[in-house]
């Protein structure tokens, strides 16, 4: 498994952005799909985005579109979740997950169990 650790989360008011970090020690992220999680209070873990390690090919859940942007910086190791224009249902936990990927990006973030590794998570509220 890789030890994944999120960071970057926090308190913002809507309309504003937060960029979310995943970074690992002693692996190459960029050898991983990456998939960006999150679980708000009462519901379901849901995939908000992902990225492929074969072609850094992206999917983004309908409800991020075009406000999220997930990208690699392989020089750090890290994987990043820009998230602009954040709105109040945007408040949950957010997980980064690593996968040797053997699907597609839209599978990785659609299809429940695939993921092996996690991180802790870090939270994201958004609230005026």
């Amino acid at each position: 498994q890789v030890q994944l650790v999120e960071s970057g989360g926090g308190l913002v008011q809507p309309g504003e952005s937060l960029r979310l970090s995943c970074s690992a020690s002693g692996v190459t992220l960029d050898y991983y799909g990456i998939g960006w999680f999150r679980q708000a209070p009462g519901k379901e873990r849901e995939g908000v985005s992902c990225i492929h390690s074969t072609d850094d090919s992206t999917y983004y859940a309908d409800s991020v579109k075009g406000r999220f942007t997930i990208s690699r910086d392989n020089a750090k190791n890290t994987v990043y979740l820009q998230m602009n224009s954040l709105k109040l249902e945007d408040t949950a936990v957010y997980y980064c997950a690593a996968i040797h990927v053997i699907t597609t990006v839209e599978n990785m973030c659609t299809t429940k169990g695939l993921f092996n590794s996690w991180g802790q998570g870090t939270q994201v509220t958004v609230s005026s």
